[in-house]
């Protein structure tokens, strides 16, 4: 049988960026361990395409490296893992947990035949495992873990079963992290977990996300740049308002998670705000910091929502002058109490509202870029002639080497990139 030969071990992540940062730590640990001849997959099971993706990659990584050893891990194989360890394909499976342990990659573990599946419970964890890396190959931005689990159910979320409940990492260990990636020429660093806004409900003194956002930027002046990951509009107390409005190096794009705009259908999924509350929110962060810009996750075709409920959610982008979307058809999860709901909304009828969505995201983000041209931004550059501005847009043609911040001059618009020039001092 052919198939390519590997150097070193091959990480294929799904997901959220929590998942891009664990398999970092992953990559470091399989590295150490001299697992060299190795597959990872790392999983995601917000929804059925995801898993459906992974498995595929899982067939595909097994055609190619026929003799590679294939470990499959993340959430959904945390969730469901005898289907996965199932799979002719699969060596092994380890969970969420496991997978953050060097030991779980160490020869003597991965060669037991009895350890073929190795996932613990995870509403048992209560602490997160410390890490330290040293970057992310090729990049100047890098994902740092402040936070796991999550305490919240949200009807249709599967989540917490894959990651666990509410856990936070310490401030003094967070401000290790990032000086480490600075020192290793890290320009930007996000924050990210499964519900970073509700970061140090389980700490002593109980600080929030604000309170350690500011004590980071502190403790850490040669830090250039500090971004956030999804924040539950709930969440976003008097702290994190004042972080936004006086921290010029915590980025002016924040990522809400809004899900929908209708109040039946959030008090049906079990979301902590109204849409009155979304609205308010945005107007004063906007307020706080004039040029913020917001990204959102939507949900289109959640169960019982109908035309009027939709438009609800379609309008919620003007409403709170949303400029990214992310946005997902509902997909049913197996366990979860929305699946149950009798009243589920035709999945044709899901995709079509998902792409009314999209399209609204693409208007959105396009007037975002045309509203730049003429003016000046600072740009992270990430790799040759490409990089992100401070609110997250894509901006090709600048020059600069990798993990520089320089300044541009926006001329215009092509592919969905602002294009620009270094401004020449």
């Amino acid at each position: 049988m052919s198939g390519t030969a590997l150097a070193a071990a091959k990480v294929i992540t799904f997901g959220c960026r929590l998942n891009a940062y664990e398999s970092e730590v992953m990559r470091d640990h399989a590295r150490a361990a001299g697992l060299d001849e190795a597959v990872i997959v790392n999983t995601c099971a917000v929804t059925a395409e995801a898993e459906r993706q992974a498995r595929q990659a899982i067939r595909r990584a097994r055609r190619e490296h026929p003799t590679a050893r294939l470990i499959v891990t993340g959430c959904a194989a945390q969730i469901d893992p005898a289907s996965y360890a199932a799979m002719p394909e699969v060596d092994q499976v380890i969970g969420n947990a496991e997978k953050m342990r060097a030991e779980s990659f160490a020869p003597e573990s991965i060669a037991l035949p009895h350890q073929r599946m190795r996932v613990a419970d995870i509403m048992t964890v209560r602490e997160t495992a410390g890490h330290l890396i040293s970057g992310f190959a090729g990049r100047a931005r890098a994902f740092v873990e402040v936070q796991q689990g999550c305490d919240h159910r949200c009807t249709f979320c599967v989540i917490p079963y894959g990651r666990g409940n509410n856990r936070s990492v310490p401030m003094g260990e967070i401000v290790a992290k990032v000086r480490a990636l600075v020192a290793g020429g890290c320009a930007e660093v996000v924050l990210t977990g499964v519900d970073i806004a509700s970061y140090g409900g389980d700490l002593p003194g109980r600080p929030r996300l604000g309170q350690m956002v500011r004590r980071l930027l502190r403790l850490v002046p040669e830090l250039p740049r500090l971004r956030l990951s999804s924040l539950d509009p709930a969440a976003i107390d008097d702290d994190l308002l004042r972080a936004v409005a006086e921290e010029p190096r915590l980025m002016p794009h924040l990522h809400l998670s809004l899900q929908a705009g209708d109040d039946l259908i959030l008090k049906r999924m079990k979301r902590r705000h109204l849409r009155a509350e979304a609205v308010r929110v945005c107007e004063t962060l906007r307020t706080a910091r004039p040029d913020v810009v917001f990204g959102a996750d939507l949900i289109a075709g959640f169960p019982t929502e109908d035309t009027a409920m939709f438009d609800n959610t379609a309008k919620l982008v003007a409403d709170c002058g949303l400029t990214y979307l992310h946005v997902f058809p509902y997909s049913q999860r197996r366990g979860t109490p929305a699946a149950r709901i009798p009243n589920q909304v035709p999945v044709a009828a899901r995709k079509a509202r998902a792409e009314h969505l999209r399209a609204l995201g693409t208007a959105a983000t396009r007037s975002f870029l045309e509203s730049r041209f003429g003016g000046t931004a600072r740009v992270l550059v990430e790799k040759h002639g490409f990089g992100h501005c401070e609110h997250f847009a894509p901006v090709a043609g600048v020059g600069g080497a990798p993990g520089e911040i320089v300044e541009v001059r926006l001329t215009g618009i092509a592919e969905g990139r602002l294009q620009g020039r270094v401004v020449e001092r």
